[in-house]
């Protein structure tokens, strides 16, 4: 699902991880954890091809991350979905529409194939009431549970999750393990970054560390 060999990590010219070894198999739950300028987001945009790897081998979902084209960028991020820390929707229309917006981008044209998957979705988050509303009139958690439910419009291979919970309450980021969890159990391979070792000791997973240039299993 996810390897890297010997890979580096660069933000421009300027060296982030060096010599990462990673494999990650079908429906693994992986944490990755590291302070604030560790490593945790470059490693992350380096995976949904926002930056490019430049050392080493690095393939996901069956994509070759050195070799990997302009115009295959799209492809890759349809068999990833991907959820941020502060929600990315947009706020100028409805949640059904930030879904629909998704869909259309990506080449859906059937309005009852479309309508019906983005009741799946919102169900899948438990959110199924909630198409009409603008973003801004719900809670931190349930916009992050619409952003989870973007993430898996395109029946993604992986998910891959930067600090999805860093903007929520203790509570609320508990329901968001829970849909994560769920969706895990899916099928779906989820990769998340994170500063909350509660939640890590909690909802217990393989835990991957950046430190020191480096990246290595906390055992």
């Amino acid at each position: 699902m996810l390897q890297l060999k010997d890979a580096s990590i660069f933000q421009r010219e300027n060296l982030i991880l060096s010599h990462v070894d990673l494999d990650i198999n079908k429906g693994d739950f992986n944490y990755i954890i590291g302070k604030t300028g560790s490593g945790k987001s470059s490693l992350m945009k380096t995976l949904y091809a926002d930056l490019p790897l430049q050392e080493g081998e690095g393939s996901i979902v069956g994509f070759d991350l050195i070799k990997l084209k302009e115009n295959e960028i799209p492809y890759l991020r349809r068999k990833i979905g991907i959820v941020f820390q502060d929600f990315k929707l947009l706020n100028d229309r409805t949640v059904f529409d930030n879904l629909l917006f998704v869909l259309k981008a990506t080449g859906w044209k059937n309005k009852e194939e479309i309508d019906e998957k983005i009741n799946d979705v919102l169900e899948k988050v438990d959110m199924k009431t909630k198409g009409f509303k603008m973003p801004y009139q719900l809670s931190g958690g349930e916009q992050q549970r619409i952003a989870i439910a973007r993430a898996l419009l395109n029946n993604p291979e992986m998910i891959l999750a930067d600090e999805p919970t860093g903007n929520l309450d203790p509570k609320t980021s508990i329901e968001i393990m829970n849909v994560l969890e769920d969706i895990n159990r899916g099928g779906i391979t989820v990769l998340m970054a994170t500063h909350d070792y509660a939640l890590i000791l909690k909802f217990p997973h393989k835990t991957i560390k950046c430190e020191g240039n480096k990246v290595f299993e906390v055992v």
